[in-house]
């Protein structure tokens, strides 16, 4: 079956097709902010700005300016950069003084779990060295979305509802989050002119009008009364890197992803792994795929586990994880007849982000991804200054020699992860799969799904998904049940997913036609877009 020919007797997704520009993201409303910038002359780092600075509005659940951000900026001519917008730990964060108040963890709703947020700097660097447009243009959809108010789509109200409690625990955000003290509900209207204020004083001042100033000093002010360790110099101090991006090939093709601290290593392993084994044998049967993913992601999430945290604080060496001599001795190690022994994890799970893809009228592409971690983050809140704080810092280990033990200014290990497919070292697919630590995994599945069974970009999104992940494998309850079975036969724990794995967006430019295609998950509320 070629690119777009589905079967429109069952229910399905279309690819969206155009030659002028693309967005993919999960809300639409987002989507159709970053096209309308597309449209009125910008670029494709215009509207993921646009798009995700929208998103924390309306979806302030997944993402907000008080989270993370990792982005990969494609050129369509020149080589694709990295920015790393994750946030540091305070300078007074050393891991005694947690010990001493008897933590044997850092709990994902109190002050130590916020991280200085790093997502605004990282749009402000990435659009004055990338975009445009002024920041004013940028962020007039979410500035509007603040003020004069937005609805509830499905999907949010799902999890709106679900995470509520987290909002509830600290009560400041309440109003705002649960107004008439509940959730809203699909087609509910709600407003935030405190974020809109806020919002229109960094696209009026930049950067320092979140990291310095009224806004920084009520984040400081919250956290210290809550026995936080946070200083305005903590904020002042905080930049975005740009890196250089890591790859592995696959299938005549190179994998890019963001360098640790991100978990994008992981993918590019179980890339590696994969490789040697024949997936385009249209002999193998679901469960022969599934056993095989699984095992190459215990392998891979093993060695991740083992090394991944700050590079300034502990570094690895990439490219020896990634031989074929390293790679070699992980794939010895799967039968393809019996599961391997089970993998615990230590660290919180999370599934909470927004994911946007954005390809210009040029070529150029933009794979972003931003996170509050947990479901409306930390549920702190700046009530004047409308900022939603993230709780990532509760991925930091308290326990001494552990690659992510907490440290003064370091960066926590992260699990969002913005990916990008090139051929022939040419990008031609920006891509990314929301949810946490299924995102390395997920990456795996759309592209062994398009690379080596020949599924279009939306109908490898369709695909039911699996996940090996703390002992078990998570199953959607469209695998069939003989699937299942055959998993348990080989000696897998299985559990079916009680909510969907994963949440996917692609952009995907055919430079020898000139034509863009996008593609969105269906287990989202969003839309893929032509501009």
């Amino acid at each position: 079956m070629s690119w777009g020919q589905r079967d429109f007797m069952v229910p399905g997704r279309s690819l969206a097709v155009g030659d002028r520009g693309m967005v993919a993201a999960s809300h639409p409303a987002v989507t159709l902010a970053a096209v309308d910038i597309l449209r009125s002359g910008g670029n494709a780092v215009d509207a993921a700005i646009a798009a995700i600075a929208l998103q924390g509005v309306i979806d302030p659940h997944m993402t907000g300016i008080g989270g993370d951000c990792f982005a990969i900026y494609a050129p369509a001519s020149g080589k694709p950069v990295a920015i790393n917008g994750s946030g540091r730990a305070p300078a007074k964060a050393e891991p005694g003084w947690f010990r001493q108040l008897g933590l044997m963890s850092i709990p994902d709703d109190s002050p130590h779990a916020v991280t200085i947020p790093g997502a605004v700097d990282a749009w402000c660097r990435l659009s004055a060295d990338h975009g445009s447009k002024g920041l004013d243009e940028v962020f007039a959809p979410a500035i509007k979305a603040a003020e004069s108010g937005f609805v509830v789509t499905p999907r949010a109200a799902l999890d709106w509802a679900r995470y509520a409690n987290r909002i509830e625990r600290h009560q400041t955000g309440a109003p705002v989050y649960l107004p008439g003290g509940t959730a809203p509900v699909v087609g509910g209207k709600l407003s935030h002119p405190a974020l809109g204020a806020t919002l229109r004083r960094i696209a009026r001042e930049g950067r320092a009008a979140f990291y310095e100033g009224a806004v920084a000093d009520e984040i400081v002010s919250i956290l210290k009364a809550l026995g936080g360790l946070m200083e305005a110099d903590d904020l002042a101090t905080a930049r975005s890197d740009y890196v250089t991006p890591i790859s592995a090939d696959y299938r005549d093709h190179q994998i890019w992803q963001c360098p640790p601290n991100g978990q994008g290593v992981a993918a590019l392993l179980i890339a590696r792994i994969l490789a040697g084994y024949d997936m385009t044998d249209t002999t193998l049967g679901e469960a022969d795929r599934i056993h095989l993913l699984a095992e190459a992601t215990k392998a891979a999430y093993r060695q991740r586990d083992a090394l991944l945290a700050d590079p300034s604080f502990r570094p690895f060496d990439i490219d020896a994880l990634l031989s074929e001599r390293s790679v070699a001795t992980l794939r010895s190690r799967i039968s393809r007849e019996r599961a391997s022994a089970p993998t615990d994890f230590d660290m919180p799970v999370h599934r909470d982000t927004a994911y946007v893809a954005v390809a210009d009228r040029d070529g150029n592409m933009v794979s972003l991804i931003n996170s509050l971690f947990f479901a409306f983050g930390s549920g702190i809140y700046a009530p004047r200054s409308g900022v939603l704080l993230q709780n990532r810092g509760s991925g930091f280990s308290l326990i001494d020699g552990h690659p992510n033990v907490i440290a003064p200014g370091k960066r926590p290990f992260h699990t969002i992860i913005p990916g990008l497919l090139a051929k022939h070292d040419r990008p031609v697919m920006a891509f990314g799969v929301m949810g946490g630590q299924y995102q390395a995994t997920g990456h795996l599945q759309i592209l062994s799904g398009m690379l080596d069974r020949g599924m279009d970009i939306q109908q490898s999104s369709d695909a039911p998904r699996s996940f090996a992940f703390d002992g078990a494998v998570t199953l959607e309850p469209t695998i069939p049940g003989a699937v299942a079975d055959d998993l348990i036969g080989r000696g897998h724990r299985v559990v079916w997913a009680d909510e969907p794995l994963g949440g996917y967006q692609a952009v995907h430019v055919d430079t020898s036609r000139g034509v863009m295609f996008g593609a969105s998950d269906h287990r989202k509320d969003g839309i893929a877009l032509a501009a």
